[in-house]
């Protein structure tokens, strides 16, 4: 029940989706944590589940997908893996994966808007910025 998973905070929403089971491992969760969704969505209410604009005629997906997403791939997004997010769109996942693959880990994000591989790059820098020190991260596209 995705749409009872709105919070005010990242805390609560993070919380919601665990408490829905859509949430389903402790290190998806950690990175949904670390990564506070509103340095990804700029519109008000960040927090509610459901998709947000983001600029371009393009959305970032509800958190309850990212948490479907993170859940799922837990087992691969291991300490030292490497992980291509393709669609980056904010960022926002990115930074997720790259949270879960470590400082020894790499995510290549690949977006074909150019100005959003520039806003998703900033994103990073603002609420991750050791994600970009560490080249844990990179965005890639036409520019």
């Amino acid at each position: 029940m995705a749409w009872h998973c709105n919070g005010t905070t990242n805390q609560e929403m993070v919380t919601k989706l665990k408490d829905a089971g859509i949430l389903a491992t402790d290190r998806a969760e950690t990175a949904m944590l670390t990564v506070d969704r509103a340095k990804y969505c700029h519109e008000s209410d960040p927090y509610l589940d459901r998709p947000r604009r983001i600029g371009y005629n393009v959305t970032i997906s509800a958190p309850h997908m990212h948490a479907y997403a993170l859940s799922i791939l837990s087992d691969q997004l291991f300490d030292g893996a490497k992980a291509l997010d393709v669609g980056s769109g904010s960022g926002y996942l990115s930074a997720c994966m790259a949270h879960m693959v470590g400082s020894h880990g790499r995510v290549i994000g690949i977006e074909h808007i150019p100005e959003l591989i520039e806003i998703s790059t900033r994103n990073v820098r603002e609420d991750n910025p050791h994600f970009l020190k560490e080249s844990r991260i990179k965005f890639i596209g036409k520019r």
